[in-house]
């Protein structure tokens, strides 16, 4: 049986590499390549450590491209800087060389090029903000037609989101950052008729990051890639920190462990909910991940790091 076409487009925070890891032990799934979009990392650092963790899982013919585009609403520096933290631990730095290769082409250029020569229409796996999607359906218009859908970790749909009104002066709380970054290019692909299934705040504020799983994780740190996930994820522990972008790539794993509900939705572009997902009538057809088998999901990602 031929393997499940995806194509990654990451935004380089700590979640973000932790989702790729996860992408990486689906024997279903051909990853095409990953795509680093510059929004919650500094680029460089977050492209490097990309590079080492597919190096670390034995991929190294996959490629990595580094987007050039850019948000309207810049993350928090104190978010951006764990991708210097990730690029140093010491598990990703036990070689000399990266063999993982960086394409000279940009992201977006990249994203165009893998979709017009992929052999069926391929899944978009967009753990960031939507932009470097949309740029690339601009330059290239012909590139909607070669994806089947977009798997997407963004939104807040009937709960506050995470944009805080202490950071973000002049906001009412209700965006999702992923969106806030560049709702405008959200907007874009809400234009489309891709399908998008969305996770969003919704589910992810009921799926958090415990203390009892990342010492599971220790106990398993023979292996790898659970001594290097544990590692992440005690970077961000005194945090509340929530399954984002890891519950949102493990759909592609097991779609069975979740409901989905659809929703008619707008994004909002301006204004104090600028970068907010809101639901109303007659609006553009999503799919939300509404619920999830909690148990089944912290299992499966156990099992899956387990080497």
């Amino acid at each position: 049986m031929s393997k499940q076409l995806v194509l990654m487009d990451h935004d380089g925070g700590v979640d973000d590499y932790l989702a790729t890891m996860l992408l990486l032990t689906m024997d279903h799934i051909e990853l095409l390549g990953v795509v680093v979009t510059p929004a919650d990392c500094y680029i460089q650092p977050a492209v490097s450590a990309t590079r080492k963790i597919i190096d670390l899982m034995g991929f190294s013919h996959i490629p990595v491209a580094q987007s050039t585009v850019r948000g309207i609403n810049p993350f928090p520096p104190l978010y951006r800087r764990d991708s210097f933290i990730v690029d140093h631990l010491p598990i990703l730095n036990q070689n000399e060389i990266i063999n993982t290769p960086l394409v000279a082409e940009t992201g977006q250029d990249f994203m165009i090029r893998v979709l017009r020569e992929a052999s069926s229409p391929v899944t978009l796996m967009v753990t960031g903000p939507l932009t470097t999607v949309a740029v690339a359906l601009d330059k290239a218009p012909d590139i909607e037609a070669k994806i089947h859908q977009i798997i997407w970790m963004g939104g807040a749909l009937n709960v506050s989101g995470n944009v805080e009104k202490s950071l973000e002066a002049g906001q009412d709380g209700s965006a999702e950052w992923n969106v806030y970054w560049d709702a405008v290019s959200a907007a874009r692909v809400w234009q489309t008729q891709i399908e998008i299934i969305m996770c969003p705040l919704d589910l992810t504020n009921n799926v958090p990051v415990t203390s009892e799983l990342v010492q599971k994780m220790g106990k398993q740190r023979h292996y790898p890639v659970s001594d290097l996930a544990g590692q992440c994820y005690a970077l961000v522990i005194p945090q509340d920190y929530y399954f984002w972008d890891v519950l949102a790539t493990a759909y592609l794993g097991h779609p069975e462990f979740y409901q989905l509900h659809e929703w008619e939705t707008e994004i909002i572009t301006a204004g104090v909910s600028q970068g907010r997902t809101k639901v109303v009538p007659s609006g553009r057809k999503i799919y939300a991940m509404d619920k999830v088998d909690k148990v089944a999901f912290y299992s499966y990602i156990l099992q899956q790091w387990a080497r």
